[in-house]
Formats: C-alpha cells, sequence, structure tokens
C-alpha cells in the first residue's frame, strides 16, 4: 500500500455519536524519524472511554481534536525502525490506533510475543482490558474468601473477564447483568456467572434480590445510573463497590442514585478507579493472566468488526451493548 488510511473525528457528538461524526481520510504514509518505528496496524480497539474523550471538556484524558485522527489502543507489526531497541518485523503494542500506518517513539511501544499467544489478546485479556478486572477486585473493591460479587456490563470487555476473576478470588456467587436472555445464557454456561440479570426485562432491584437474596459485598460498576443504586440497595453492610464506568450516561446524563443515604448508613466503600493509576500492576498481572489463558482457566471471546473504514461503526455498535467479550477491529 501507499496510501494510509485513518478515522478522524470531524464533530463532536450532540448525545448519541452518528457515522457523520467520523470520516476516513487518505494520507501519505508517514515517515519515522530517529528514535521511531513505523508500524502497520493490525488490530484496533474500540473502548467506552472514547465516547467522552469526543466532547470537548477537560477530563482525565484530554479530548480527541476534530479533523485528526482519533488514537487508542492498537497492535501492529513495525515495517521500519529507526531504533536500536525494536527492529523490524517486530509485533508491538501502543496508543496509536484509528489508522492503518502509524509512526510511534520507540520508548512509546511495547514489544510482545505473538507466540504465546493470540496478538490482539494484548488489547483485551492482556491488555488494559484486563488489568481493568484484575484491580477492581483485587485492590479497589477486593474480594473476600466467600463474597457474593455482582457485576455489571458482564458480557462485555471487562466484565466478562471480571466474573472469572473473582471466583478465582474466593467468590462463593457471582452475578452478572447484562442485556437480553442470550447474553443472559452465555454468562453462565461461558463466563461462570452463577445467576445472570436481564437488565432490558426491568425491575433491576428486584431480580438482583432474587439473585442474592442475603445481598452482596461487592459490585464492579461499569453502567453506573440504576445498575449502581440497585447495587448499592443490595449491599450488605461493609461492602465495596468499584466504580469502573458508567456507560448508562455516556451519550445523555442519568440521575444519580436516589438511595445514596445508604451508602453511609451501611458503611459501604464506593471507590472510583483509573486504570492509568495501576499500569504498574501489569508485571504481576500478565504472568498470571498468561497462565490462565494457557491451561484454559481463563475463557475469553472477541467480537471481530473487518476494515479501518468500519471502525465507526464498531464503536457506535460498542456502545449500544452489541458485543460480546472484547470489541475489536482487524485491519487487512
Amino acid at each position: 500500500m501507499s496510501v494510509n488510511r485513518e478515522i478522524h473525528l470531524v464533530s463532536r457528538p450532540a448525545g448519541e455519536p452518528a457515522l457523520s461524526d467520523f470520516k476516513l481520510v487518505e494520507t501519505a504514509i508517514p515517515e519515522p524519524g530517529e528514535g521511531q518505528v513505523l508500524v502497520r496496524n493490525t488490530w484496533l480497539s474500540v473502548d467506552p472511554y472514547m465516547r467522552g474523550r469526543m466532547d470537548d471538556v477537560e477530563s482525565y484524558i484530554p479530548p480527541f481534536p476534530l479533523g485528526a485522527a482519533l488514537d487508542g489502543s492498537a497492535v501492529g507489526e513495525v515495517v521500519e525502525s529507526r531504533s536500536a531497541d525494536i527492529p523490524v518485523g517486530a509485533t508491538v503494542v501502543h496508543f496509536l490506533g484509528w489508522r492503518e500506518y502509524a509512526v510511534v517513539d520507540a520508548a512509546a511501544a511495547t514489544v510482545i510475543d505473538p507466540t504465546l499467544v493470540p496478538a490482539q489478546a494484548f488489547l483485551g485479556a492482556l491488555g488494559t482490558t484486563g488489568l481493568t478486572a484484575y484491580t477492581a477486585l483485587t485492590q479497589v473493591a477486593p474480594v473476600k474468601e466467600g463474597d457474593v460479587v455482582f457485576i455489571s456490563g458482564a458480557a462485555g470487555a471487562v466484565g466478562s473477564i471480571a466474573g472469572q476473576i473473582a471466583r478465582k478470588l474466593g467468590a462463593s456467587r457471582v452475578i452478572g447483568s447484562a442485556g437480553g436472555p442470550e447474553k443472559g445464557k452465555r454468562l453462565i454456561a461461558d463466563f461462570g456467572y452463577d445467576a445472570a440479570i436481564d437488565y432490558k426485562a426491568g425491575a433491576l432491584p428486584a431480580q438482583l434480590a432474587e439473585a442474592a437474596p442475603e445481598g452482596i459485598d461487592v459490585y464492579l460498576d461499569n453502567v453506573g445510573g440504576s445498575h449502581l443504586e440497585a447495587a448499592i440497595g443490595a449491599a450488605r453492610p461493609g461492602g465495596r463497590i468499584a466504580l469502573v464506568g458508567a456507560i448508562s450516561g455516556y451519550n445523555e446524563p442519568v440521575p444519580g442514585p436516589g438511595n445514596l443515604f445508604q451508602a453511609y448508613t451501611k458503611e459501604l466503600n464506593l471507590r472510583g478507579m483509573l486504570i492509568t493509576s495501576y499500569l504498574h500492576l501489569f508485571g504481576e498481572y500478565i504472568p498470571q493472566a498468561i497462565s490462565w489463558l494457557a491451561d484454559g482457566s481463563l475463557y475469553t471471546e472477541e467480537t471481530v468488526i473487518e476494515g479501518i473504514d468500519q471502525a465507526p461503526a464498531a464503536f457506535l455498535a460498542l456502545l449500544r451493548g452489541a458485543n460480546t467479550g472484547k470489541m475489536l477491529v482487524r485491519l487487512a
């Protein structure tokens, strides 16, 4: 190929993003400078947090600029190198996704071994997705032996891994929430959950009470809104809640929990987390996760969309909950 294709953000969404907010742009393949490598991307990650970066507001990570390529986690092959540390042919993880070719500072690229596990696993179970699940349940809302654990967004990238990690940490019962009966069946059959809640069926507090009649000890929140309210209501005294994501309010604001005072009277611990504060845990997490993948005790799934031109559609589908496991874009 002599042309690079990349996805630009051309307008800031008002509410739910639309395909018209994105544009496929052709550019020249860039040339690496000293200390840089040229990477041909093979896998791109699309993630819920990217929705917040489409708004021009101050946050923990800068907003996407208009008229420029978006960025995010990606895996690719080094096709040209001006770094003594990374040879041509190496497979690397980096943060300049949403494009076919990227010039990456060698210091910002991590060489991986795709013979151990598929390369795209470093965007899912072995990436910040898996690390988020692990950190939430070991550091932010630690699971103790015998705990009852509730996880929202349970069929998604983080939730599908988190349920299995909760079990490995000694949870006596793991309950997941997902949209629709088919995903509920998958939670139990494939991802090790004991019970599944279909939030689309309504009556979330009643469903949670049925699944956990004696209450819950730990809640990993990927959704916010009514899920957080139901979890506070079901929490036992001293319960722990990891505030990981709030996808229900990413396009439009949703009301906060109406029962927040129960967090006071139950002495709950509600703790937010940014995975960027826990990247130092990769060193302990990745060897453990690789061993779980190797012995088959950690099951993962991917929803794969083909082609850079379909990256915006993949992102919109992610926000609508169309994925099971990690949503990925594969490049030819």
